[in-house]
C-alpha cells in the first residue's frame, strides 16, 4: 500500500457502535478496511450486518476471520450461559456482566494490529464505550492506552518509527450522542443487530443489557428506532 495513503483499520461488529465509528472514519477521510470476527458468538446474524454495513458505507475491503472462542467458553455469548435480561441500568452498573468475553478486545485488536501492519495501516478504529455501563474492563480508555503502548513496542511498523494509533471515537459518548453522531453521518441503523441475544433473522430480543440501551439511546436521541424485534408471542 501507498504508505502515504490516509487508511484505517475498523473493527466491524455489525452492531450499533462500531457501525457509527465506520462511519467516522469515512468522514475523516479515510480508506476504510473493515475487519469483523466469527469468535463462536451467539448473535451469528451480527457477522450478516456487518456485511450489510460495509456495503452501506462502502468499504475497500471487509475480511472476516473466523476464530472460534466457544473452546474456550466462559461467557453467556460462547458458552450455554443465559443471557441476562430485564436489568435496569443500575443493576448493568453491577459488576462484570455475563456477556463479557474474556480477553474478547484483546483478540480482537490483536487481529486488527496484524492485518494493518501486512496493509501498511498506522490507525485502528474500535467503537468501545465506556460511558453508559462500565461492566467490561476492556472498553476503559486506560485499557486503549495500554494496548496502543504495546502496539507500538510490539510491531515492525513502529520499530521503523511509523507508530500505531488505535482511535476511540466514541469511548466517551452516551448512546443517545452516538445515535446522533451516526444519524448525522448517514448510518441506517436498521442494517445493524447490537441484540446479544438475536434470531437468526436478526430480530432482536429487546430484553437483554444491549437492546434495552439501544432503545433508550434512540429514545433520549429523539430518533426513530428501525430495530427489528422478534415478534411477541401470541397468547391464548
Amino acid at each position: 500500500m501507498d504508505s502515504d495513503r490516509k487508511a484505517i483499520v475498523v473493527l466491524l461488529s455489525g452492531g450499533l457502535d462500531s457501525s457509527t465509528a465506520l462511519a467516522i472514519a469515512k468522514e475523516e477521510g479515510f480508506d476504510l478496511y473493515a475487519l469483523s470476527v466469527d469468535y463462536g458468538q451467539r448473535h451469528k446474524s451480527e457477522l450478516d450486518a456487518s456485511r450489510r454495513i460495509a456495503t452501506h458505507l462502502v468499504v475497500k475491503e471487509h475480511s472476516i476471520i473466523k476464530m472460534d472462542l466457544r473452546e474456550f467458553g466462559g461467557s453467556a455469548l460462547t458458552d450455554d450461559i443465559s443471557v441476562p435480561k430485564g436489568r435496569s441500568v443500575r443493576e448493568m452498573q453491577k459488576g462484570i456482566p455475563e456477556t463479557y468475553v474474556p480477553a474478547r478486545n484483546t483478540i480482537l485488536l490483536s487481529l486488527a494490529l496484524a492485518w494493518a501492519e501486512v496493509l501498511g495501516i498506522n490507525d485502528i478504529s474500535t467503537g468501545v464505550n465506556a460511558v453508559d455501563y462500565s461492566g467490561y474492563p476492556d472498553c476503559r480508555p486506560e485499557y486503549i492506552a495500554a494496548f496502543q503502548e504495546m502496539a507500538n513496542l510490539a510491531t515492525k511498523s513502529a520499530v521503523e518509527g511509523k507508530k500505531i494509533k488505535i482511535h476511540t471515537p466514541l469511548i466517551n459518548l452516551s448512546k443517545a450522542e452516538i445515535i446522533k453522531r451516526g444519524t448525522s453521518l448517514g448510518v441506517d441503523y436498521s442494517l445493524t443487530v447490537s441484540c446479544y441475544d438475536a434470531s437468526t433473522l436478526g430480530q432482536a430480543c429487546g430484553e437483554c443489557d444491549s437492546c434495552l440501551l439501544r432503545a433508550a439511546g434512540f429514545m433520549e436521541a429523539g430518533v426513530n428506532d428501525s430495530t427489528m424485534y422478534v415478534p411477541p408471542v401470541a397468547r391464548l
